[in-house]
């Protein structure tokens, strides 16, 4: 399963981007369940928010979601936490 998540917005407006493909991985049984809660919790589309909020898109094996970090499900978070962990840069 790819899975791609983009952060943008908060006070410093740094965007934050980081992907990764489950194939493989000791942990992919794991991201693949948080990926598909995440979509089944995000289905709508995100609200204007806070001008210094994150927004994150979301995209999980072509299906792209947009949150605002208000409308973050406990499983969204957990997957964005998960894939912005192994951007290096």
């Amino acid at each position: 399963m790819y899975i791609a998540v983009t952060r943008t917005g908060g006070f410093a407006g740094i965007t934050r981007k980081a992907e990764l493909e489950t194939t493989g991985r000791p942990d992919a049984r794991q991201l693949t369940d948080l990926a598909r809660a995440a979509l089944t919790a995000s289905r709508s589309p995100a609200p204007s928010g806070a001008p210094d909020a994150f927004h994150y898109e979301i995209t999980i094996d072509g299906t792209t979601i947009n949150l605002a970090d208000s409308e973050v499900s406990e499983a969204g978070r957990a997957l964005i936490q998960a894939v912005l962990s192994q951007d290096k840069s």
